[in-house]
């Protein structure tokens, strides 16, 4: 993921930096929005492809080096501009438009120096400053909306079926393969149903507890069940906020946080 030098709350990310180079930024690579969002490629240019299909956004098709493994192979990634990436983030993961808007200043800090702007360009400048404050101040309450629900939700030691049973509407039957699906387990019996973390997920999203097993008779063996991390249960939330995770069909249509709120 992408990392900044300052932190997102820092007074210093609502104000642009400006530098003397010349160079224009006009657009965005579904790589870059994807290392932001830490996501995975694919998905990112999914969305956009699925976002093009209904003419939301529009993007080109370009050619980069990849350095994700051993060697080097070319790999097709999406520009876009800067109306159509904070569209693609909003529809991917809605809490890092901040991260987002702090990029695009990174990158418009290097159009022109202060000498250059008229007035009207440096009015146009501040408003857009107070429209990153007051969004950013709508993500910090978000986030503490959150953070309160999944202290509420989230306990240590938790499988991801014991989590998702306290997410209103959740087809918890049908989570597990829905996690296999994102590379979060996989399936070690080819008779049955015995998960195991995924190297994409160890350690990051979910862990394993292991236990040893002495059948009658048998010998014994080794059994391992995944376990949901804090980090992993974020995750989970922000996906079932974002109505990915698989529901039931008899789904009222209301999340965990927006009954806590009306109990409040």
């Amino acid at each position: 993921m992408h990392q900044h030098t300052e932190s997102i709350n820092s007074p210093n990310n609502l104000v642009p930096r400006f530098s003397q180079s010349q160079n224009v930024a006009r657009t965005m690579s579904s790589r870059e929005i994807s290392e932001l969002l830490d996501a995975r490629h694919d998905n990112v240019k999914r969305t956009i492809e699925r976002l093009s299909e209904k003419t939301v956004v529009r993007f080109t098709a370009s050619e980069e080096t990849s350095h994700d493994g051993p060697g080097s192979r070319p790999m097709t990634v999406y520009l876009v501009n800067k109306r159509d990436s904070f569209i693609i983030v909003a529809q991917l993961s809605p809490e890092f438009t901040a991260a987002l808007v702090d990029r695009w200043q990174e990158l418009e800090a290097q159009v022109v120096s202060p000498q250059q702007l008229t007035t009207l360009e440096i009015l146009n400048i501040a408003m857009e400053s107070e429209k990153a404050r007051l969004m950013l101040t709508a993500q910090v309450e978000q986030q503490a909306t959150k953070i309160h629900s999944l202290e509420n939700l989230f306990k240590e030691g938790m499988t991801h079926t014991q989590f998702c049973k306290g997410l209103n509407g959740v087809n918890v039957m049908q989570v597990g393969n829905y996690l296999e699906a994102r590379s979060w387990l996989y399936n070690e019996s080819k008779s049955g149903t015995r998960h195991r973390v995924g190297s994409y997920a160890r350690d990051k999203y979910m862990t394993e507890h292991q236990v040893e097993v002495t059948p009658h008779g048998k010998d014994p063996f080794i059994s391992y069940t995944p376990i949901l991390l804090k980090k992993g249960a974020a995750r989970l939330y922000d996906l079932y906020l974002a109505g990915e995770l698989p529901m039931k069909k008899t789904w009222d249509g209301l999340f965990t946080h927006d009954k806590a709120q009306r109990a409040a």
